[in-house]
């Protein structure tokens, strides 16, 4: 994957099935981060307007798709095949 190599290259890291899922959770994290300060449950020095919160959120949102794609891949799983069987056919 060419974002994931691009990383890996930038900042000198290998990344294998521990970094992508240690990633994977450090971007859930952020992303509840995220959802404490658009809520308002973060102290107030955090406050950001609601436009800025909703970015935020779709920032890590992106974050958190990103990193399951890369998991995705290092376990040679097709995605798109798991999306449609879990997701999709239940509709």
């Amino acid at each position: 994957m060419k974002v994931a190599e691009t990383y890996s290259e930038r900042f000198n890291v290998k990344i294998d099935h521990d970094f992508a899922v240690l990633k994977l959770f450090e971007e859930v994290g952020e992303y509840a981060q995220a959802v404490i300060v658009h809520n308002k449950k973060s102290k107030p020095e955090k406050y950001v307007s609601e436009e800025e919160a909703k970015k935020r959120l779709g920032e890590e949102l992106a974050d958190i798709i990103g990193m399951a794609i890369i998991n995705a891949d290092l376990f040679g799983i097709d995605i798109q095949k798991s999306i449609k069987e879990k997701w999709l056919k239940k509709l």
